[in-house]
């Protein structure tokens, strides 16, 4: 037997709150219009999982979860309903009227907002998924404190790869950094930060191959690009920071993309549907941050504001 699903109608729907749904939501409130922000999980996204932010304006330094609960509070202030831990089931976003369909819930609007965010993405290699959960981890404040005096490896050399390497090295006896170029991609003042940490040592030109183990990862085998040489370096964790992946399943062929999957859109964050917008990480942006998120969000919402008084 079905159950019948709850309905609500908003003027805008958000879907997803992390920095940009949720700037999102403040903006759209603030334009007077009936907002609801939609969540999968808990509100916040990506950034609760961040120790330290210190390239916030007006926040030398924040804990992740605790800028993002500014966030929050602020949105509350201006009455934007949320609905996190809803398991959605359906989006359709192609008519004029917008739908998002959960499983006991059924949220319409004029006009909605995807701010869905972006996943780590995997290495690809054999034993990542065997060992996820078992020495693999893509959070390094969720488990670095299960790697108490043993060894790491990190993948990646942008600010989110050496960014966690030094917050590793607070737990690890050493943490290696793995990295496919020459030089790293992080900033400067983040790059010289781990030079001058002894705990970790860099290998660079070089790509993993296959995470090994038996209960728990035991080593991991790279190759070095530059003389195809082959070997297996000893570690308890291997830590992918290699990048993202838009959360866009959701919308599978519905909107346009580029050809790494994440959504296009112009300088106003319209796609390719009229009154359907994306903000964020899940966009074609050339930096992900939460200071950028949250401008997107803002850009969105302006726009969506627009959109509905000329729609009326």
């Amino acid at each position: 037997m079905s159950v019948q699903k709850q309905e609500f109608n908003f003027d805008l729907t958000i879907l997803g709150g992390g920095p940009a749904g949720l700037s999102a939501g403040i903006y759209a409130a603030r334009g007077e219009l009936k907002t609801a922000i939609i969540d999968i999980s808990m509100l916040g996204g990506q950034p609760t999982n961040y120790l330290e932010i210190e390239n916030y304006p007006s926040y030398s330094m924040s804990g992740g979860y605790e800028l993002m609960e500014k966030f929050e509070e602020h949105a509350d202030k201006f009455n934007v309903k949320k609905f996190p831990l809803e398991n959605i089931e359906n989006v359709k976003i192609k008519s004029k009227e917008k739908l998002i369909e959960t499983q006991d819930k059924i949220f319409k609007s004029k006009a909605t907002i995807l701010a869905t965010g972006a996943k780590a993405r995997k290495l690809g290699i054999p034993g990542e998924e065997e060992f996820a959960g078992r020495g693999v981890s893509y959070c390094a404040v969720c488990d670095g404190a299960f790697f108490k005096e043993k060894v790491i490896c990190v993948i990646g050399g942008g600010n989110s790869a050496i960014e966690e390497a030094l917050y590793l090295t607070k737990f690890a006896a050493k943490v290696y950094v793995i990295h496919r170029r020459n030089e790293l991609r992080a900033d400067k003042i983040v790059q010289q930060r781990a030079f001058k940490n002894p705990q970790i040592e860099f290998v660079y030109d070089s790509i993993p191959l296959e995470i090994l183990g038996e209960n728990t990862v035991s080593s991991i085998v790279i190759k070095n690009l530059k003389t195809n040489q082959v070997k297996e370096i000893k570690t308890n964790g291997v830590f992918p920071y290699i990048g993202f992946s838009a959360n866009a399943e959701l919308f599978k062929d519905k909107l346009a993309k580029d050809e790494n999957g994440f959504i296009i859109t112009n300088a106003k964050m319209e796609t390719s549907i009229p009154g359907v917008y994306a903000a964020g990480d899940l966009r074609n942006t050339p930096l992900r941050q939460v200071i950028t998120a949250a401008a997107d969000g803002a850009i969105a919402a302006t726009f969506a504001i627009k959109y509905i008084e000329e729609s009326k």
